[in-house]
């Protein structure tokens, strides 16, 4: 189950009776590199406080035999290394990184068994340094990713060879990534050229991160396009950085289990982009994403429910990268709506429809050791705030004291976690019918809050008087 830190600080022990009560065991969560280092920089000042607070949740996850699963960056770089340094794309960040990985895994690794260096590194590299979307917000069209990228792959690295050599024997724990991975399906399957299209899809996204750490370099598409539109720019080299010869031996092997984030899935059809329309990591894989009118799509605008992508995509990690530890990492779905109506059946439905997939994939063979939800709680969802709710509690993020209510998907998804599957169709028609009903009584408690709510904030406002002196 994957929860965020920004609802951590006040209601942490509530939260994990949560948890508790849906019989989880194990929580994936991420460590705030600058709420333990505030400058980034190991060396400069370490908040013990901050090291306290993650100390207690560890015990208390522990304590209520929840195994922690460590994310040690979850896109929260120091500010101060932006401003000093430009963040990810000066290579600096490597050894910086490292020096705040060395620390976690000195203070919680003999508790910790399972680190994840980066979540995502695509929305990292793409979105804080191609498009802006999110932080830091440079538009560097067509370098800025790939240099992001190529940092982050190396500091990844790093940190799996500190751990291999100076925590490894001690600590007898794992250490690997957690990708992002969207589904490429050709929009004809009998047309070679969309084929080829949809395998530059996934390899320019997945493979991008992937391939160089399990054979040491990029996926020789991505060398091959980006050169090429590199060399009709008129560039002496390519864009996209190459790793030396030691940078090679030294990335490959470095995962030890491969996380995977999946949400949706995208037709994908060959489209070439002239280099007079400017270069980008779009315009390089010389592709259309398309979408199917009839896919269900109950919340956020990008994510379509396709159940049937997800089973391809483990199936293709089975073979792409010779049959890896998998750990999914991230799967679920929004809403996007004001209303508060706690009966997310169609959250049950796409927990269903995606969970039956994966385990389709572990009978055919796939290594998938684990599934993560996403998210146990409403919660900020970066640069769509708290307009999207991918939670199975709601957050009344309105109320002072930011009450959860439990939507229907709770008791679904907890049957799913005592019977480790579906036991027959009867059993989980019934399990949806007993969850939907338990709905009723959290939206009449979730109305009476905000009725109480209303009325007092329609009081009128009485103000002190102060006598002149």
């Amino acid at each position: 189950m994957k929860w965020d830190r920004f609802n951590m600080a006040h209601f942490l022990q509530d939260d994990i009776s949560l948890m508790k009560d849906m019989k989880l065991n194990h929580y994936l969560f991420s460590i705030s590199w600058p709420r333990i280092l505030p400058s980034g920089i190991r060396t400069d000042y370490i908040n013990e406080k901050g090291i306290e607070h993650y100390d207690n949740m560890i015990n208390m996850l522990l304590e209520n035999r929840i195994t922690p699963i460590v994310t040690l960056y979850h896109w929260d770089l120091p500010q101060v290394l932006e401003e000093k340094y430009g963040g990810w794309q000066n290579a600096s960040m490597i050894s910086f990184f490292n020096d705040f990985a060395n620390l976690c895994f000195e203070r919680f690794g003999s508790r910790v068994k399972h680190w994840i260096t980066f979540n995502n590194p695509w929305s990292v590299a793409v979105e804080g340094y191609e498009t802006g979307e999110h932080a830091p917000g440079l538009k560097m069209r067509g370098n800025g990713a790939y240099n992001a990228a190529h940092n982050i792959i190396k500091a990844h690295a790093k940190v799996w060879h500190t751990y291999d050599t100076q925590w490894r024997n001690k600590q007898k724990g794992m250490v690997g990534i957690s990708l992002s991975a969207d589904w490429g399906e050709p929009v004809d399957v009998t047309n070679q050229r969309d084929i080829e299209a949809a395998e530059r899809y996934v390899q320019f996204h997945l493979g991008w991160f992937a391939t160089p750490l399990f054979t040491g370099d990029y996926p020789q598409i991505m060398k091959d396009y980006i050169g090429r539109k590199s060399a009709q720019q008129g560039l002496s080299s390519s864009r996209l950085p190459a790793f030396n010869p030691h940078e090679k031996s030294y990335i490959r092997g470095t995962c030890d289990f491969l996380g995977i984030s999946h949400f949706t899935t995208r037709y994908i059809t060959q489209k070439n982009f002239l280099p007079s329309r400017g270069n980008s990591y779009f315009t390089d894989r010389d592709l259309a994403e398309l979408v199917d009118p009839n896919w269900p799509d109950p919340g956020s605008e990008w994510l379509y429910s396709v159940p049937w992508g997800f089973n391809r995509l483990l199936s293709f990690v089975k073979t792409q990268y010779g049959d890896p530890i998998i750990y999914v990492t991230g799967n679920g779905v929004s809403e996007k709506m004001m209303c508060t109506d706690l009966c997310d059946e169609w959250r049950i439905q796409y927990f269903r429809d995606y969970i039956n997939e994966m385990l389709k994939a572990v009978k055919d063979g796939v290594n998938v050791k684990g599934y993560t939800a996403w998210s146990l709680l409403d919660k900020f969802e970066w640069d769509e705030g708290f307009s999207e709710r991918f939670g199975l509690y709601y957050v009344d993020f309105g109320s002072k004291n930011k009450p959860r209510y439990p939507k229907a998907s709770v008791q679904f998804y907890k049957r799913i976690i005592s019977s480790n599957g579906f036991p027959n169709q009867r059993e989980i028609e019934s399990w949806k019918r007993k969850s939907l009903e338990t709905c009723t009584s959290s939206n009449q408690l979730l109305a009476a809050a905000r009725r109480k709510s209303k009325e007092h904030a329609d009081m009128p406002k009485v103000w002190p008087v102060h006598d002149e002196v």
